[in-house]
């Protein structure tokens, strides 16, 4: 069974919303939401703790991206506003953190479970 699965990408303009939805089969703690523009490096986004509502935020998108959960459903989503064309790219959610979390979260080695990810296209 895949551990965790996203949906929700597509095509949008400049300016407009998208909202991402990884769902997942397991109790993790941390859930978090990479993104991997073409031609470079997965880059953290967002991440959540599941056990509580702690959320950290890269720089480039506080303000515009929120991450929420929904525990009975075992889904975390990315709410995605005033999109750039830079937000183009892959979104992964990954899990099964391992690490201090509130110094490592946004490093992509300290997870081992990663879905397979969703395309986001923001045309300009």
């Amino acid at each position: 069974q895949v551990p965790l699965v996203e949906s929700g990408g597509g095509s949008v303009q400049a300016g407009g919303s998208m909202r991402l939805s990884c769902e997942y089969n397991y109790r993790w703690n941390y859930i978090v939401w990479f993104h991997q523009a073409p031609g470079k490096e997965r880059e953290v986004v967002a991440g959540i703790a599941t056990f509580d509502s702690t959320t950290n935020y890269a720089d480039s998108v506080k303000g515009r991206f929120t991450i929420s959960k929904d525990l009975p459903k075992k889904v975390v989503y990315l709410q995605m506003n005033s999109l750039k064309p830079e937000d183009t790219g892959m979104y992964y959610c990954a899990a099964d953190f391992n690490g201090l979390w509130h110094v490592e979260w946004h490093q992509r080695e300290n997870y081992s479970k990663w879905g397979q990810g969703t395309q986001v296209t923001v045309s300009s």
